[in-house]
C-alpha cells in the first residue's frame, strides 16, 4: 500500500541530550488550502530546534507536513499548528517554525513562531 499522509509525528531519543545542538529541516514543498477560496497556497517550512530528549523522526515530520495538503487555514494558523504540535510530540528545548509563502495578491508573507515564545 503506498505511503499515506499523517498527523502521527514520532520521536526518537536525542543520543547527546546532554548538549544544546541546533537541527534546522527545510521543506519547500509544503501545501494547504487557502480557507476562503480553496486554492492551493504554497510555502518553504523551515523548522529549527534545540532538542532535549527527543528528535522528531523525519519521516513522520515528511507525513505530518503533507498531511495538510487538502486542509484550509491562514499562513499564521498553519505556522502555530505546526509548531504547537511539533513541541507536544518532542518537547525540545527551543524551536521555531518559519513558513515563507509565495507570493499571492502581490502580498509575500512569512510567518514565525517560536517555543518558548519572546516576552
Amino acid at each position: 500500500m503506498p505511503t499515506q499522509p499523517s498527523k502521527d509525528l514520532q520521536a526518537v531519543p536525542n543520543p547527546h541530550p546532554g548538549r544544546d545542538y541546533l537541527v534546522t529541516c527545510d521543506t519547500p514543498e509544503f501545501t494547504c488550502l487557502c480557507p476562503l477560496t480553496g486554492q492551493p497556497d504554497f510555502a518553504t517550512i523551515r523548522i529549527s530546534y534545540v532538542p532535549d530528549q527527543s528528535l522528531v523522526e523525519l519521516k513522520s515530520l515528511k507525513l505530518y507536513l503533507w498531511s495538510f495538503r487538502n486542509e484550509g487555514g491562514f499562513h499564521e494558523d498553519m505556522t502555530n499548528r505546526i509548531l504547537d504540535d511539533l513541541v507536544a510530540a518532542v518537547a525540545p528545548r527551543r524551536m521555531t517554525v518559519t513558513s515563507d509563502w509565495l507570493v499571492r495578491g502581490g502580498i509575500h508573507t512569512v510567518v514565525e513562531a517560536s517555543h518558548p515564545s519572546a516576552g
